[in-house]
């Protein structure tokens, strides 16, 4: 049996998530290696750099990939029993600073493979001795209770908090206190929301209004008294799921009574992303972000609703929402690629394909939130044949092409609002790249103002259209509108136009036809379906019909073509197209 390789990509990320190897030393001694190392440079910090034991302690036990990189740097001899290990680490950095910004950074918890090397970056010097204020307000904040391992949520969000220094940073805390708020409430919430140790204390300003907000949570519906005191875990995780309403609430402080109302479980039980990943259903819907979190607050079954992984099948559904036979049927023709099975986590995208999402929300919201349930799903799923085929189908592609990845595109087009159907297996069969790259082009044509049902119909009519970069399909929608004239609505009738070359096809034929305009000889015009459908041998004789001395015109002057370093070559003369004549 062969298996398909990991790409470089996966490769890369794999790397980023496991600590160096240490290839420089025998497999039986890397643990009581990295044991000493970490204990030498813990004392080295400490007698040496001038940093506090506790904090050196803290930096070097959590930062295991700064370790490994620094002990693999090591040139050990080939056998290190008996060897004086501290003479050898003395000696390495005699010659090879050691930058601890690395390791704090890594500490704290920022990634050391992306968000640190960021961090680090701004600093010019290797010691953190250097900078005194990072390192005290670091000492400050841990003092006054907050973890070390966790100070990086504060860093990440919002870095100017480690050069405020400790005569701000504490007195600040000190005045959360006397809001009525104890410690650990006080560090979830700082945790959580960053910008309360980095805005301006002005009244009236960001920080009144936080509080006000969370005032309602924690104090007004005694929301804290469901936490235990002292766990900073807890209130972290309940400050955090408070924030994703926090963000969506337009109208500060709306929220607060509902989210105390009855749902204290909610914050206390639930995660984050569960929140966020039911509030994303709604608002790709149609529903406003704000709106969005009023509804789910007010709705708390909601919570209990899986509403991802339930399969819908279409058109069944579509009838057993409300839908009469014939807008089923109308619906069905003109929307083929939509239908057959998916999942509930992508009806959104479903209804959107179609243009139903408004209409189905208005359906939701007034009072049809069991159109939801897994129970009402699955009376309108009843049809197995057509998933038969669709599987027997998707096998028989994957063998043919040898391509075990086509699960991910199917994925993809699931997610866009596409079916288990035939059109979407030829539709998978010409996607190129992995899901988050199609995204990408998928969401850059969105960008561009076209209508998503419109959007999913050109991916339908030409799927080769998400094999382009995001720039081309800027560049080419550009020179549609302003060059050629026409509007975006063309798009629908003539999705393959983002199928051709703009600098070898459409920009090189449109100059042809503006220089027959020029002189006179072009009585009609040509659209673009049809004047870049056709041949070059169709077009040559084309441009005859028009003028025997337009083929001439078009072989030495605008017949070329762009090679890698963006020179026009000429088809006909294969030399260099003069700029003036480009």
């Amino acid at each position: 049996m062969r298996y398909a390789s990991p790409s470089p990509r996966l490769i890369s990320r794999l790397l980023c998530t496991l600590p160096q190897k240490l290839t420089n030393l025998q497999f039986q001694v890397r643990e009581r290696v990295l044991k000493e190392a970490r204990c030498w440079l813990t004392e080295y910090l400490h007698s040496a750099r001038a940093i506090p034991f506790s904090h050196a302690d803290s930096i070097v036990s959590n930062a295991p990939f700064s370790l490994s990189a620094f002990v693999a740097r090591i040139p050990f001899p080939p056998s290190v029993v008996g060897v004086d290990l501290k003479r050898i680490f003395r000696r390495f950095l005699t010659y090879h600073p050691l930058n601890e910004y690395d390791f704090f950074f890594e500490s704290i918890g920022l990634p050391p493979s992306s968000s640190s090397s960021t961090a680090v970056s701004a600093y010019p010097s290797d010691f953190l001795s250097d900078d005194g204020l990072l390192l005290a307000t670091a000492s400050a904040l841990v003092h006054y209770g907050f973890p070390w391992t966790k100070l990086g949520l504060l860093y990440r969000e919002e870095p100017r908090i480690f050069s405020s220094g400790s005569d701000k940073l504490i007195p600040r805390l000190l005045t959360f206190e006397a809001r009525g708020f104890h410690r650990a409430c006080i560090i979830g919430i700082c945790l959580a929301f960053p910008s309360a140790l980095s805005a301006d204390a002005d009244p009236g300003g960001e920080i009144d209004h936080l509080f006000q907000y969370l005032n309602k949570v924690f104090l007004d519906f005694d929301l804290s008294q469901s936490v235990p005191e002292n766990n900073v875990d807890i209130f972290l995780q309940v400050c955090r799921n408070i924030r994703v309403f926090y963000d969506l609430d337009s109208r500060k402080g709306t929220m607060g009574e509902l989210m105390c109302k009855n749902l204290r479980k909610i914050f206390l039980e639930l995660d984050a992303a569960l929140i966020a990943q039911k509030l994303k259903f709604f608002i790709n819907l149609g529903m406003e972000a704000s709106e969005a979190g009023h509804f789910i607050l007010k709705h708390a079954d909601i919570f209990n609703t899986d509403l991802e992984n339930p399969s819908i099948l279409m058109p069944e559904y579509l009838k057993s929402i409300g839908l009469k036979k014939d807008n089923v049927a109308t619906l069905s023709g003109s929307f083929p690629y939509v239908m057959g099975k998916n999942k509930l986590g992508n009806l959104p995208a479903t209804l959107k394909a179609m243009n139903l999402h408004n209409w189905f929300l208005g359906k939701i919201l007034n009072g049809n939130l069991h159109y939801l349930s897994p129970e009402f799903i699955l009376t309108s799923s009843h049809d197995t044949s057509s998933e038969k085929r669709f599987r027997h189908g998707l096998e028989r592609l994957k063998s043919a092409r040898m391509n075990k990845f086509l699960d991910k595109k199917v994925e993809f087009l699931l997610s866009i609002g596409f079916g288990e159907n035939e059109l979407t297996l030829r539709s998978v069969s010409a996607l190129q790249g992995p899901n988050d790259q199609l995204q990408g082009r998928f969401d850059c044509i969105l960008g561009l103002g076209i209508e998503y049902s419109m959007v999913c119909r050109m991916v339908n009519t030409k799927p080769i259209i998400l094999k382009q970069c995001k720039n081309t399909f800027r560049e080419k929608v550009d020179f549609l509108c302003n060059d050629m004239g026409f509007s975006l609505e063309y798009l629908y009738h003539f999705p393959a136009f983002l199928c051709f070359n703009l600098e070898n096809r459409i920009r090189p034929r449109y100059k042809m036809l503006n220089w027959l305009k020029e002189h006179g000889l072009l009585n009609k015009s040509f659209s673009p379906s049809t004047i870049l459908t056709y041949s070059e041998s169709k077009f040559v004789t084309t441009l005859y019909r028009l003028h025997p001395a337009a083929p001439k015109q078009w072989l030495e002057r605008h017949s070329y073509r762009v090679d890698r370093d963006g020179n026009q070559i000429s088809l006909f003369s294969s030399r260099p197209v003069p700029k003036d004549q480009a």
